[in-house]
């Protein structure tokens, strides 16, 4: 049994909770270990962003109950990003300087991982991402090594796109990308993956965010006949191409991110403007038990199948992780500490743990651990980001069918 303690400030950059899960038997004076959970309930990411933070606090709930990490119980502090920089900057200073998190936790857009990344670094504590942006692999976003990314780089999913391109035959391929890191981060991917193959792409546009049409975009790319034309988009921005293009009448293709080609886009769109469409996102660790375990808490806090939100197995992951570094790392832990032990709970040698509390008996038990996680194997490689496989999905007849998975 838990006591959940909520406060809710109006107001500001969109409200705030302070959500803390804490075992009935922990002392209310015992040592804790505040986290930020920056997400976007509102905005381009708002399908995933309750999902995500609900599993953030699942998460924490079960490290709790299983007597804290590394002495120390979890507090979380609750912010939304709404998908925006500007707003995921004031939540990040508010994190940091008034609620005094040791991490942030979940943020989603390359666009708001790359604002809040100074943040964190100037402040010495982690920031935990589901972003695709190359250059928070790098310096200057991951000099201090304190970026951790659970989600596919941009530049690996470019990849997958020339593979799934190649795979379905296509010859002419086109490229539109919103003007962000992700959105050209997935298209530079995939031309210089489709290059390397000998192939060239017949046509690029970058276009900007929030115009109310993308016609005359659309149509400089439609010009060059191609068969397919390979996305770096969000929703809002995807749903009026898509509706332009197919009042167009012309006849091509399209492979577009998952967070983009998703069920709200078929509801937005319909089963007839949406066939075909080829939908690509990483795909969860299905058959790890870590995987199944999830799945059953997200379908209690959800309702829905863990499945349908990898984002919210990532951030899932990230706490997990984060406490079972804490634990390696041992009683009250500086930041460094907990940061150099990241690595070493999660990646090989090791023993295979797929819960919070087998790693931390394990610890207890003086082994080393890999944990596995629901979202990927989580082997962080030197730049901190890991290597999910994508699934393949066809949208047919207003339905999501994945056909494939690919590894990259």
């Amino acid at each position: 049994m838990t006591t959940m303690n909520r406060r809710t400030l109006l107001g500001g950059v969109g409200g705030a909770l302070a959500l803390t899960a804490v075992p009935v038997s922990v002392n209310a004076q015992a040592a804790t270990f505040r986290i930020g959970a920056l997400n976007p309930v509102t905005g381009a990411g708002s399908p995933y962003g309750s999902g995500m933070q609900k599993m953030i606090l699942a998460a924490v709930e079960e490290v709790n109950a299983a007597g804290g990490a590394g002495g120390r119980r979890i507090e979380v502090f609750a912010e939304d990003s709404q998908t925006s920089p500007q707003a995921a900057v004031l939540a990040a200073k508010k994190l940091i300087e008034v609620n005094n998190v040791r991490a942030i936790v979940g943020t989603w857009s390359s666009g708001v991982s790359l604002a809040v990344v100074p943040l964190t670094n100037d402040a010495n504590i982690l920031l935990l991402n589901t972003s695709g942006a190359p250059a928070l692999s790098v310096p200057p976003a991951n000099a201090k090594g304190l970026s951790y990314r659970f989600q596919a780089t941009n530049d690996r999913f470019g990849r997958a796109f020339a593979e799934i391109a190649t795979r379905e035959g296509f010859k002419r391929a086109a490229t539109m990308a919103f003007n962000n890191a992700s959105g050209i981060g997935n298209t530079n991917g995939f031309k210089r993956a489709w290059e390397a193959k000998g192939n060239r792409v017949v046509a690029e546009v970058v276009y900007e965010p929030n115009q109310p049409s993308y016609r005359a975009e659309l149509q400089r790319v439609l010009a060059a006949r191609p068969d397919v034309i390979v996305m770096g988009s969000f929703l809002p921005d995807t749903t009026i191409i898509l509706r332009e293009w197919f009042q167009s009448g012309e006849n091509t293709r399209w492979i577009i991110p998952g967070w983009a080609a998703n069920p709200q886009l078929i509801q937005a769109l319909g089963a007839q403007v949406t066939e075909g469409i080829i939908s690509v996102d990483s795909v969860s660790n299905e058959r790890a038990p870590s995987f199944a375990h999830f799945d059953q808490v997200h379908r209690r806090a959800m309702n829905q199948p863990g499945a349908s939100n990898v984002y919210a197995a990532m951030t899932w992951d990230m706490v997990i992780t984060l406490a079972l570094a804490m634990e390696a790392a041992g009683p009250n832990a500086d930041m460094a500490a907990i940061n150099a032990k990241m690595r070493e709970v999660a990646n090989p040698p090791g023993e295979e743990v797929y819960t919070f509390a087998a790693g931390k008996a394990a610890l207890a038990a003086g082994r080393a651990i890999n944990y596995q996680g629901a979202s990927s194997v989580l082997d962080f490689d030197q730049f901190g980001d890991v290597t999910p496989d994508f699934g393949v999905f066809f949208i047919t007849k207003g339905q999501l069918e994945r056909r494939y998975v690919v590894s990259i």
